[in-house]
């Protein structure tokens, strides 16, 4: 038996933050090493390492399937009273049953099987954080009614909507749920969802989850609920819980998982343990076989602007550049600037970005037009005349000796990149004008994400590990100072190979000498680079020709309803969106000077 004759599809990379500790290219690499054709990526309510995982299962020819382990909500996504679950009923057992008692949500699987399904997993993704968030963005059965089409789902995990009714004791309930999403996603995209992790909240319900797999002939699938790569993880994974829920090891009553089985086993392994339902392991290649879907790059995304009637985008911005040219020489027009518009005006036409230029000389209009400080421009657009044409830079390139291929390159297709400095007290007027303009559907901030960096780690390894603070300070102060202006890695610090961690003795000297400070850096270096919590891009903005839950996840922030991408900026630029840096800069009548000859020797080196 090979490894290929089983596939993961429940999993939690790093982007189930501080819940999974499965980093993504660790997660391959052991995918590769097991010789798997194909792996899932489930994590908890967002889709937020989705991009990541298909370009990293891509490059090593691993077949990505994409999903989400989505929060259900049973009494609907708006509704904020938690739905209850049974009053206690006694089993044969004469015994409580653990399901018992209320919840504002539950659990359920989805994963897309082509293309539709996945634009249907960014939309019920994004609509439940939209409209659905109560302590977690939750989906809901009208969701999954008007964007059910191309997915495939499951009962779920323990928390399941299907298992806590069999918890608490109530079997037509939890057959009447399984009947209701058979209905709604189809008798062939529904199965039973079997774990094992050797859990008795597991093995308790699961001969009557069989039973109505059988009633409603509903296919078996089996899962690992994959939260760390290697079985040797575990005591990483128990400690990152502890980060999430400010608890430490030592406390009885902190939450934990009750098994350390969360790991990528192999097909041996999966076979051996569902020995008695071969077709629950048969089936995870079906579904493998049937998810076929790819994440298009490269398209034209940009926004469209509004031109006159008679006209296309290309048309008016040369309109627009002449224009700007007899401004700027009112005399004459000079012979060389008037040869470089045209090439350049040729070359962004080909290049499919007359709207960009056209979107980015609005802005600065309106920003100019209402007293917006902006600055003279910054980087490599300094190098086109048609942006000094336009009004978005301020130095003339070609009095100055600057080439226009160091900001576009027809040899080279890449997405142009305009940095545009606003007073940061403004700024915010710049982002409701641009979502005014091209509607608040196609405009939106962009997500980043937090990580655990070396000095963090130890701090969390220590206070998990329940040493006072004076421990971890000590530890900290032992790290080097910033390499180059780049953050410290603890890894570096222990590579014997890597010379420019020589100021970095005094830490390896403690680990040797210390018993504790081994065993709290050992614990850090597990958390180390894993993300903690995801943030705001402090000055990229997204631009987009369709609207944008047409294209990819969203998430609106509670505490001030922004709206923010869950692709971070490397994604949105590569699938073809508008970036635009709205830079936020104060004094910026004293950096005018400082700009215009920073780019003079940015753009000539």
């Amino acid at each position: 038996m090979s490894n290929s004759d089983f596939v993961h599809l429940h999993v939690h990379t790093e982007y189930s933050m501080l819940d999974g500790a499965a980093r993504i290219n660790e997660l391959m690499d052991e995918v590769q090493v097991q010789e798997m054709s194909a792996i899932a990526i489930t994590d908890h309510g967002y889709l937020y390492g989705v991009y990541d995982f298909y370009k990293a299962a891509k490059a090593r020819e691993i077949k990505p399937i994409i999903g989400v382990e989505a929060y259900f909500a049973p009494q609907g996504r708006t509704t904020r009273a938690p739905i209850e679950f049974g009053l206690g009923v006694k089993n044969s057992e004469d015994e409580e049953f653990a399901g018992k008692g209320k919840a504002a949500y539950t659990h359920m699987s989805l994963w897309a099987s082509n293309n539709i399904g996945l634009a249907n997993l960014f939309r019920i993704s994004s609509q439940a954080s939209f409209d659905g968030y109560y302590h977690k963005p939750r989906i809901d059965e009208e969701l999954l009614i008007k964007h059910g089409k191309g997915l495939i789902g499951t009962t779920g995990c323990p928390s399941g909507e299907v298992n806590r009714w069999l918890q608490a004791g109530e079997k037509e309930k939890a057959l009447a749920a399984a009947a209701r999403m058979q209905d709604i996603l189809g008798k062939e995209n529904y199965f039973a969802e079997l774990m094992d992790h050797g859990l008795e909240i597991e093995r308790k319900t699961m001969p009557a989850l069989i039973e109505i797999a059988k009633k409603l002939n509903l296919p078996l699938v089996a899962t690992n609920d994959l939260h760390y790569v290697k079985a040797e993880h575990a005591p990483i994974h128990e400690a990152l819980l502890c980060i999430g829920t400010r608890s430490t090891l030592d406390d009885p009553n902190r939450f934990k998982f009750d098994a350390q089985d969360f790991y990528l086993k192999s097909a041996q392994e999966m076979r051996q343990l569902w020995k008695e339902f071969p077709e629950a392991c048969d089936n995870t290649l079906l579904i493998a076989e049937r998810c076929e879907i790819e994440i298009k790059e490269g398209a034209n995304l940009m926004p469209s602007f509004e031109v006159p009637a008679d006209e296309t985008e290309a048309s008016w911005l040369e309109k627009e550049v002449m224009r700007g040219l007899k401004q700027r020489f009112p005399q004459a027009v000079p012979t060389a600037h008037l040869s470089q518009a045209k090439y350049e005006l040729a070359v962004v036409e080909q290049m499919g970005f007359p709207s960009y230029f056209l979107v980015v000389a609005d802005l600065i209009r309106h920003a100019k037009e209402n007293g917006i400080r902006v600055g003279p421009g910054r980087g490599s657009v300094g190098g086109a005349v048609i942006a000094y044409a336009l009004g978005i830079t301020e130095l003339d390139p070609i009095e100055h000796g600057l080439l226009f291929e160091r900001f576009l390159n027809p040899e080279r297709i890449s997405m142009p990149d305009i940095d545009i400095d606003f007073d940061e007290r403004r700024r915010s007027e710049m982002i409701k004008y641009a979502t005014d303009k091209y509607g608040s559907d196609h405009v939106a901030q962009i997500v980043t994400y937090g990580t655990i960096k070396a000095k963090a780690a130890i701090k969390d390894a220590a206070r998990v590990l329940g040493y006072p603070f004076a421990v971890s300070d000590k530890v900290t102060k032992a790290l080097p100072p910033a390499i180059m202006g780049k953050d410290i890695s603890l890894k570096g610090v222990f590579d014997k190979k890597d010379s420019r961690y020589s100021e970095a003795s005094a830490l390896r000297d403690l680990y040797k000498a210390d018993a504790d400070v081994k065993r709290i850096v050992d614990t850090a270096k597990g958390f180390e680079g894993l993300k903690r919590q995801p943030g705001v891009h402090a000055a990229g903005v997204i631009l987009c020709r369709e609207p944008l839950l047409d294209v990819l996840p969203m998430w609106r922030r509670e505490q001030d309803d922004s709206v923010i991408t869950q692709f971070d900026m490397g994604a949105c630029e590569s699938m073809g969106l508008l970036k635009m840096d709205f830079l936020g800069l104060r004094n910026l009548t004293v950096l005018d000077d400082c700009l215009n000859l920073m780019q003079i020797h940015q753009i000539k080196t």
